[in-house]
């Protein structure tokens, strides 16, 4: 799945009102009929949208359709399609729920973000399609990124450290999720689960592969797919690299506190 959209490209003044709801929108103290639509109106028809098609099909056309008002008159709220990507990121954010943690221990509390955070690209898939080197910058994102830093704050790492530990942390997860989102994709596009895939392709595979000549692709290949059902598997491969990625935090924490 390639990455198309990003955050915080659209003009940097207009989007941070918009985020902190600074923004002026059109005056109801004045005389006359209320306005239709408000920001929210508009972003979580966007929402909506992305949530049932991608956000690929998101365009200020397409929400105003879904709002049944002319598409200029949601251009008086948001100034674009840049401006609303933001506004959508910072609003799933700010809505995600958090769990408890399993335990008191940090890795139990990294596991209980890393879980949030995969629930989330569960229910939104299109997040995982936004580049999100450049932040929102807006309460919701702020707010999360605050919450999640107290998982590893007090454990011997500087605040250099703390961010960059949160950042891999995400970005394992944001990898999982983009594999996941290119696996469904592939079932969808060829109306057919692996396991399907696999039963169709397998004869035809038969008659070029030699696992004599890969024996250790052969054995593996054999053992994996008869544990998974499939060449891949999200679920075992979020469990298995988020255990490797807290042992690899757990280095670094050692290494950092002298124990």
């Amino acid at each position: 799945m390639a990455t198309t959209d990003r955050s915080s490209g659209g003009d940097p003044a207009r989007t941070l009102s918009l985020l902190w709801r600074d923004a002026r929108e059109p005056a109801t103290g004045q005389r006359g009929p209320r306005p239709a639509q408000s920001v929210d109106k508009i972003v979580d028809a966007a929402i909506a949208l992305a949530d049932a098609e991608g956000l690929g099909v998101v365009s200020m056309r397409r929400v105003a359709q879904a709002l049944r008002v002319a598409p200029m008159s949601i251009y008086t709220y948001v100034p674009g399609k840049a401006e609303l990507i933001d506004l959508m990121l910072d609003t799933v954010y700010a809505r995600m729920p958090r769990r408890e943690p399993a335990g008191t221990q940090w890795r139990d509390r990294v596991t209980a973000v890393a879980d949030d955070n995969r629930d989330l690209f569960e229910r939104h898939p299109w997040l995982a399609a936004v580049s999100t080197n450049r932040p929102t910058l807006g309460p919701g994102a702020i707010a999360k990124y605050d919450y999640e830093l107290r998982a590893l704050d007090g454990v011997g790492l500087d605040d250099v450290d703390l961010d960059a530990a949160l950042t891999f942390v995400l970005g394992f997860v944001q990898t999982c999720a983009r594999a996941a989102a290119d696996l469904r994709t592939a079932h969808q596009e060829s109306a057919m689960n692996d396991e399907q895939w696999w039963a169709a392709n397998q004869p035809l595979l038969a008659k070029m592969f030699d696992a004599e000549r890969f024996p250790l692709a052969s054995r593996v290949g054999a053992a994996a797919g008869a544990a998974h059902g499939s060449a891949y598997d999200p679920a075992h491969a979020y469990a298995f690299g988020l255990a490797r990625v807290l042992d690899g935090l757990a280095v670094l924490i050692e290494r950092r506190s002298g124990t």
